[in-house]
């Protein structure tokens, strides 16, 4: 989060929202935590990093040894001025990578599918959304010479932002909880009550 100078305080609005964030908590298949956050996007901001991982059980079965399923970061920005682009003071940006069975990788309509898991988890949590864009990018990683043991891998990369509409600051723990949802959809793991196993999809 962007500090304050002697001169300056952080204003109310945004350090209610990240109280709210910063009360966020890990559930068994997804770790949340605070990270720093960037300083050149708006005059303040504060960040989360999340990493889905498969279960340990799961794991033991199936040999496959992968632990970590999707990796993201979501970056809630703060600018009283409005910027005409953002359509209001607080920005959302997120950032989503996951490996993808090469089956889906390979899929003609990975795009508009991903792009669809987000929109669907903000309508899922009742997200009061404006001026949404994001880009998805397929990465395809191969071996050669010495490392031509490696499998080939592909790479599923989500960025997104979106504008919050904000009346209240507990609002945007539905906006966090929408993302955390994205997140374990890319990663294979829907949502699911604790204590429930879920076996990974995603990966090959």
């Amino acid at each position: 989060m962007a500090a304050p100078s002697p001169l300056t305080r952080i204003p109310e609005p945004f350090a209610a929202v990240c109280a709210v964030l910063r009360s966020a908590r890990s559930t068994p298949h997804v770790s949340v935590k605070e990270i720093p956050a960037p300083g050149r996007l708006a005059p303040y901001a504060v960040a989360l990093g999340a990493e889905v991982r498969a279960d340990p059980a799961f794991l033991a079965a199936s040999g496959d040894g992968i632990e970590e399923l999707a990796t993201g970061r979501v970056v809630v920005l703060y600018d009283p001025s409005a910027p005409a682009e953002w359509g209001g003071v607080f920005r959302i940006v997120s950032y989503i990578r996951a490996e993808l069975e090469h089956e889906l990788g390979n899929e003609a309509m990975l795009g508009s599918v991903a792009w669809s898991w987000l929109t669907e988890a903000l309508e899922n949590h009742d997200c009061d959304v404006r001026n949404a864009g994001g880009t998805t990018t397929r990465v395809l990683s191969e071996s050669f010479g010495t490392l031509a043991d490696r499998r080939a891998t592909i790479d599923l990369e989500l960025r997104a932002s979106w504008t919050p509409v904000i009346e209240e600051p507990e609002s945007v723990r539905d906006h966090l909880e929408a993302w955390v949802e994205l997140l374990s959809t890319v990663a294979g793991l829907p949502p699911l009550p604790e204590g429930v196993v879920a076996l990974p999809g995603r990966r090959r």
